[in-house]
């Protein structure tokens, strides 16, 4: 760009950029959007030195309506359809509880759905760490029958929490 077309582009400028920057805020209510429609129609006419070169007027006009197309074509873009602005921060999630309260609510009610000494099994190897030996001890079986319905047991609560929709 030659100094006098940079002269020009500063006159122009000076001209018509506080109107137009007033014209812009009033298109669209935002202040920091409408500097940079004013950035861009400048930098726009400062790349078409033919612009520059026009009469006050129709430089101008030319300035105003690219600044009109420009917040037009922001308007229909999919970042302006998708946005919104606010001045508040949504509230950020909480940890809470309720997952694992469901969680142990069903596991309750498929446990409750199998016998005593399934439920037994169960509860005294996976919740208290008891050994199949004392278990076996314990109840006054053989250690293979405690396996066995540790077996069993696990088959009817997976039955269970299938009809329950937890599992597949």
């Amino acid at each position: 760009m030659s100094e006098d077309q940079a002269e020009l582009l500063r006159a122009i400028h000076d001209a018509h950029g506080p109107a137009l920057f007033r014209y812009v805020v009033r298109l669209t209510h935002d202040q920091n959007f409408a500097q940079d429609v004013v950035q861009e129609s400048l930098l726009r006419a400062w790349r078409s030195p033919a612009i520059l070169e026009q009469s006050d007027e129709a430089a101008r006009s030319w300035l105003f309506t690219v600044a009109r197309n420009l917040v037009i074509d922001d308007r229909r873009s999919a970042r302006h359809a998708h946005e919104f602005p606010t001045d508040e921060v949504p509230d950020r999630g909480v940890h809470d509880e309720t997952d694992a309260v469901l969680d142990k609510w069903l596991l309750s009610d498929a446990l409750l759905s199998l016998s005593l000494e399934h439920r037994t099994a169960i509860v005294s190897s996976y919740y208290l760490g008891q050994s199949a030996a004392e278990i076996a001890e314990r109840e006054n079986v053989p250690v293979g029958t405690v396996r066995s319905r540790i077996h069993y047991a696990l088959r009817a609560l997976r039955l269970a929490l299938q009809e329950r929709g937890v599992t597949e």
